[in-house]
């Protein structure tokens, strides 16, 4: 790799806003903010709205929409004219 081009890469962590539920990782990524992670250590932090704690697919609580029921609406409304 050429030296001097990529950004540092190194823990950080990524704070749910949504949940409140953080995790720490490696990324690039980095923030002014920081937060004492539970091994006593202080960590850049970056606050994400959603994240896989929180998002609706994740969690089992995404909804599906009906769209078989739509069409039946719609074919009964204006399809047998």
């Amino acid at each position: 790799m050429k030296p001097g081009i990529h950004p540092a890469y190194g823990p950080v962590v990524f704070r749910d806003t949504a949940s409140g539920s953080a995790f720490l990782t490696r990324s690039t990524r980095t923030s002014e903010k920081t937060i004492e992670w539970e091994d006593g250590r202080t960590y850049p932090v970056v606050d994400v709205e959603i994240s896989s704690v929180s998002h609706p697919f994740y969690t089992g609580t995404a909804r599906v929409m009906d769209t078989a029921g739509r069409v039946e609406r719609f074919e009964r409304r204006y399809g047998a004219r």
